[in-house]
């Protein structure tokens, strides 16, 4: 090698030094024998000693047994399966403190001048990953010991009271039953809409080709649209579940014919990287556009409220992007996008 090909890999090597010590992650570099041959400053932090103590030992000195045996077994099956990557999750443990759990990434490199192919790896503090993800747990814990209430302590009563209704009559012919009967459909409807918020979680099950006007059709079929008009102007395919997708049409087709009344036409049409739903409604008003996501908001006396709540849920599991804006005829339009479309 030259003296200007050495003088090119020291500044290489000073630029590659000063990046990695900007790093938030610890990072380290060992030859084959496990020998440490760099630490960041970062490493010898989060092991709570000097960098200097770290050089030239054996990097097995620094960690569990059971650290080391799970670093192995990942080498072996990198070997074993092609890999030029490895990753790990353990408790990384300061020399003084309490271990905390860590990612560690790592693979081959090239160490010096002489081709001696060591190991470099990357580990990253995830103890704030991990409250979130407990956090998380307790979160659906609780949704669903939620969901659990309204389907058991809620509906019983109820299916009591429409079989009592049913009793009554029998024997009484009356308006005010016509008003019970009303308010028991009601209540079935806003625990239905309740446990599919509660229930449905942030991931899709089963992803596959969807017809999306095939779907939309089923979907209109599905809901009561007495003397509504529907028109299917897409031809897109889109890889979505089948099954949140049903959720999503048949809630925003309920919220057409509520908001538009029963002659309201429902268009569904193509967009770039996605679809539309738009009626030819009233509209929403500009300044409720950002308010008519949240679970609970509703405008009409009949109305649940947690349709588009449902709506937005759904989108958010396939990782769409949803938005509301005038239609041409100035009703209610209904962007997705972020979709994967064959």
């Amino acid at each position: 090698m030259g003296d200007r090909d050495r003088e090119r890999r020291a500044r290489d090597l000073r630029r590659y030094e000063t990046i990695l010590e900007s790093l938030d992650d610890a990072v380290y570099a060992i030859r084959p024998d496990g020998t440490i041959v760099y630490v960041n400053e970062r490493y010898a932090e989060m092991k709570g000693v000097d960098r200097e103590e770290l050089l030239g030992t054996d990097i097995y000195d620094w960690v569990s047994e059971e650290t080391a045996e799970r670093a192995r077994r990942e080498r072996a099956a990198m070997r074993e399966e092609g890999r030029d990557a490895g990753s790990i999750e353990y408790e990384f443990e300061p020399v003084d403190g309490e271990p905390f759990p860590a990612e560690m990434r790592f693979g081959p490199t090239e160490l010096g001048d002489d081709g001696e192919l060591g190991r470099v790896g990357v580990i990253r503090d995830v103890s704030e990953r991990r409250r979130r993800e407990r956090e998380l747990e307790r979160r659906n814990e609780r949704l669903d010991e939620f969901a659990s209430i309204v389907s058991h302590d809620l509906r019983n009563p109820l299916d009591v009271a429409r079989g009592r209704l049913e009793l009554a009559r029998e024997e009484v012919d009356s308006e005010h039953l016509d008003a019970v009967a009303r308010a028991h459909e009601r209540m079935a409807t806003l625990i239905g809409d309740l446990l599919t918020l509660a229930r449905e979680g942030v991931d899709v099950e089963s992803m596959e080709a969807v017809d999306l006007a095939a779907v939309t059709r089923e979907c209109w079929r599905g809901v009561d649209t007495a003397d509504a008009t529907l028109n299917a102007e897409t031809a897109l395919t889109v890889r979505a579940d089948r099954s949140r997708l049903r959720q999503l049409l048949e809630n925003l087709i309920r919220n057409a014919v509520e908001h538009g009344g029963e002659a309201v036409t429902v268009t569904v049409g193509d967009l770039d990287g996605g679809f539309y739903v738009a009626d030819d409604g009233p509209g929403v008003p500009e300044g409720e556009r950002d308010a008519i996501f949240e679970a609970g908001h509703t405008t009409e006396p009949e109305g649940t409220g947690f349709g588009l709540a449902i709506v937005e849920r759904v989108a958010e599991a396939h990782g769409w992007t949803v938005s509301v804006a005038a239609s041409d005829d100035g009703g209610a339009r209904f962007e997705f996008t972020g979709v994967d479309i064959e």
